[in-house]
């Protein structure tokens, strides 16, 4: 059974599913830095998901990159497997301007988070809703 990693639960908001990855919002409004995790229990590394759930987990990375760029006016998009301190698969995908408080450094580390205000999840997840919900996505607030 999937359980997402608590770091992950601890320091993301999360949007809503896929197919194959649960989509988490890093709580830091700095960027606009998006995580996917497959929904398979036990899984750390890419090579251990089966050829169609590699395949699925790059279209979601490479689709939700596509989207986020338009829509967050990207100056370049990092997509990123790491895992050293979060030993569960999952896959950064963040929205980089040349204006943002880390360019061009990597965003880990370089500043503390700033956690996002009400108003500005809202303002995030209704920028989603115009685009996801053309995709097979699910939004976490319409779960039943």
């Amino acid at each position: 059974m999937f359980e997402l990693d608590q770091r992950l639960a601890a320091d993301c908001l999360r949007v809503g599913d896929f197919p194959l990855s649960r989509l988490l919002l890093m709580n830091d409004a700095q960027y606009p830095w998006f995580i996917l995790v497959p929904r398979r229990e036990g899984v750390s590394e890419v090579f251990q998901l089966d050829a169609a759930d590699q395949s699925a987990l790059w279209q979601e990375a490479a689709g939700l990159a596509e989207v986020l760029k338009d829509i967050f006016s990207a100056d370049k998009m990092n997509i990123a497997t790491l895992g050293n301190m979060v030993p569960q698969l999952h896959v950064h995908v963040i929205v980089r301007r040349k204006s943002d408080a880390a360019w061009p450094a990597p965003v880990w580390g370089k500043h503390p988070a700033m956690a996002y205000t009400a108003e500005q999840i809202l303002a995030v997840r209704e920028k989603l809703r115009l685009v996801l919900n053309r995709q097979n996505f699910t939004f976490a607030e319409d779960e039943v």
